[in-house]
This record gives C-alpha cells, sequence and structure tokens, in this order.
C-alpha cells in the first residue's frame, strides 16, 4: 500500500552531521535526494523539524535558564534547518514552503491548515518549523499535531537507528529490536521513543508511525510505499 499523504519527523542532530551540531551540507544534501524519491511517487510530504543541532531548550533550561525562553529559542533553531532544507530540495528541483506556528512573514509563511493542505495538494513539499507555537511541547508533540490536522496517512519518523529497541543499542549489543508495537506499549514500557503526550495524541487519534533509520539509503521510499522497514507503530498490533 502506498500512502498518498505522509508526515516525515526529522530530528536536529541529523541535521549535525558526526558532529551533532552546526549544519552538514552532505548530510542536508543526502537528506534532500531522500525526499525526492518519495516525490517522483507523486505522494504529499510535510516535513516536521528538530532544532537541537543548533538549541535545545531543554538543554537551557537543565544550565538555569528559564525553560520557556529556552524553548522558544529551540523553536527559532528549527526555523534554521527549516530554510536550509528548503534550499537543498530547491537545488535539486523539489519545490518546498517553510510554515512556521511563529509569524515571520520576511522568511517564511504562517502555519495555516489549509493552506499546508493546499501547497501539498500542488505538489509542494512543506516543511513546519517553530514547534506548535508554545513552550513546553518537544517536536515529536509537533509532528503528532500537525498529522492529525493535516489529516496525513501515517508518520515515517527518521533517526539514526533503525527502528525501536528495549534499550540503547549504542551501549547495549544485545539490545532488543521491535518490529511492531502499539503506542499503549511505548508507554507503558517506557521507551523512548517520543514523549507520552506524543504517544497519547497519536494512539488518541490512531495515528500510525514508523521509525526508521534516515541514513540507510532508500528507507523513507520503501516505508512511503508501505513495504517493511524499521518498527512499525500503532494503536493496534498489525
Amino acid at each position: 500500500m502506498t500512502y498518498k499523504r505522509v508526515l516525515l519527523k526529522l530530528s536536529g542532530e541529523i541535521f549535525g552531521g558526526q558532529f551533532k551540531q552546526g549544519i552538514d551540507p552532505e548530510v542536508l544534501a543526502a537528506i534532500a535526494k531522500e525526499i525526492e524519491k518519495v516525490k517522483r511517487h507523486k505522494i504529499e510530504i510535510a516535513i516536521v523539524v528538530g532544532g537541537g543541532n543548533i538549541f535545545r531548550g531543554l538543554t537551557g533550561s537543565n544550565a538555569g535558564m528559564e525553560r520557556a525562553t529556552g524553548d522558544y529559542m529551540g523553536m527559532l533553531a528549527t526555523v534554521i534547518n527549516a530554510l536550509a532544507l528548503q534550499d537543498a530540495l530547491e537545488r535539486i528541483n523539489v519545490y518546498a514552503r517553510v510554515m512556521t506556528a511563529i509569524e515571520m512573514r520576511q522568511v517564511a509563511e504562517p502555519f495555516i491548515r489549509r493552506r499546508a493542505i493546499r501547497h501539498m495538494e500542488k505538489g509542494r513539499v512543506v516543511i513546519l518549523a517553530a514547534g506548535t507555537g508554545n513552550p513546553y511541547f518537544s517536536t515529536d508533540t509537533t509532528a503528532s499535531l500537525r498529522a492529525a490536522e493535516l489529516d496525513t496517512d501515517i508518520i515515517i519518523k527518521a533517526t539514526k537507528v533503525d527502528g525501536v529497541y528495549d534499550k540503547d543499542p549504542v551501549k547495549h549489543k544485545e539490545a532488543k529490536k521491535f518490529t511492531s508495537l502499539t503506542y499503549m506499549e511505548i508507554l507503558n514500557k517506557g521507551l523512548k521513543v517520543m514523549d507520552s503526550t506524543a504517544a497519547s495524541l497519536c494512539m488518541d487519534n490512531d495515528i500510525p508511525m514508523i521509525v526508521l533509520d534516515l541514513m540507510h539509503k532508500g528507507n523513507i521510499e520503501k516505508a512511503a510505499l508501505g513495504k517493511k522497514v524499521g518498527t512499525f507503530v500503532s494503536k493496534l498490533i498489525r
């Protein structure tokens, strides 16, 4: 089954490449090419980007900064990543629009649900930045919220690992990979896939999700075409 409309969630750390900070042009170009592969199938795409490669609000809070201020700074970091991704896409002739939850009309459009849907219907990639526009909400929660608003068929959460494990596979070689999970299992097991607010939103609105390795070539395309890849997460067991 090919999905008609997907929401791709990209963490900010991925943009930073090996050093997990700043923007690595080679990684950016590789991400753009993976998105272009999906567009060849006439699949509509919305993308939610993180900003952890530039600034993470929770890190600022842990260092003594007011949490709301840190979160707003993190939202601005996602806009930088969104603009960089837009440029990378348009350099390979994939038309994109950046839409932000915080108005900054000189650099991007404000997020308006109907306008975002219209952009996708016209074949443009919609890049959603500045989170929900509110502090205390993660970009995972943003992805869940926008997926529900834009009536997407699935969330593709692109990470640095090839699925969901019972423990960190980098630190534990015996870590077990799940091929499928329910959102309730994520909450009950305390798996570090997404925060509880995001998981609950997906569960309540019956939005499935695939967690996969972004940098494995072709993974996003396979997921968008309904092929088995990564870990499939849903309200009920598939």
